[in-house]
């Protein structure tokens, strides 16, 4: 079995692929836990292994792990975690790392690991050009070349850090559920607020992939991913595709790429990649 996580600054998923004579198969299960920097190796090995019981998977099946992680003070508890209780070296999303993506920006080593595994996953499932547009904690979007290579991108405020700065700084506004409205004009304080915030990000969206792809000036696939993908991809004109385990899969990739460059090496064993 590949365990696969994916650290994000609000959430942590947590992904696990079947494996075969080295070769990852489908994806089996994932859970959605969330990130937290006091968390301790130990809770993590108590936390996985009862995940992986409810699998009846034995965690000594785990082969091999690939992380992608955008909070660097946790890195090195998730490489206890992995070391202790799977008995494996991870592989980080870090410089270094065969990923098969070439990155064309001015400062490489800046690129976050999500978005490399983004861009992995969305050139194989789909090709070039194209556009991830990531709904996290920020909603990034991310261009990669019909050749290939990943272009550059954007990065705004997601919509619930939007709302949570907007409740923050106006004591008299309520807390409200963020939905799609049923109503453009709205008619009360929590209309207003709903259709605001939604229809305000899907303009966002809008906007910003509008440009996109007026610059790359050919036919564009934009594809969107993660936890608030479902709820706005049905209002904007230019996404056309929902994939909630792009990330992983670009994960599962590029672990595949990297062990199987490093198995060709002497002296070199895929599970055990120093990092």
């Amino acid at each position: 079995m590949l365990l696969v996580l994916n650290v994000n600054n609000t959430n942590t998923v947590i992904a696990l692929y079947s494996m075969t004579a080295g070769r990852t198969g489908p994806l089996r299960r994932t859970w959605r836990i969330s990130t937290k920097q006091t968390q301790t190796a130990d809770e993590y090995g108590i936390l996985v292994r009862s995940l992986l019981e409810t699998e009846n998977v034995p965690i000594a099946e785990i082969a091999g792990v690939v992380i992608a992680s955008v909070v660097p003070p946790i890195d090195w508890i998730l490489r206890q975690f992995c070391e202790r209780y799977l008995q494996h070296k991870p592989v980080f999303i870090e410089p270094g790392v065969k990923t098969g993506l070439p990155i064309l920006t001015d400062n490489p080593g800046e690129v976050g690991a999500d978005r490399v595994a983004n861009c992995v996953g969305a050139y194989q499932q789909y090709g070039g050009p194209c556009i991830v547009v990531d709904f996290g904690t920020a909603t990034n979007f991310d261009v990669v070349s019909a050749r290939g290579e990943f272009l550059g991108g954007a990065i705004s405020p997601g919509l619930n850090v939007s709302a949570e700065a907007l409740f923050a700084r106006a004591a008299r506004l309520p807390r409200i559920e963020i939905k799609r409205p049923a109503k453009v004009i709205g008619t009360n304080t929590v209309d207003n607020l709903q259709i605001g915030l939604y229809y305000g990000h899907v303009a966002l969206v809008d906007g910003i992939l509008e440009r996109m792809i007026a610059e790359l000036g050919a036919a564009t696939k934009c594809v969107a991913t993660g936890g608030l993908a479902h709820l706005i991809a049905g209002d904007s004109r230019y996404i056309s595709e929902v994939n909630e385990t792009l990330t992983l899969d670009g994960l599962r990739l590029i672990y595949e790429r990297d062990t199987a460059t490093n198995s060709k090496r002497p002296g070199r064993r895929p599970a055990a990649r120093q990092v």
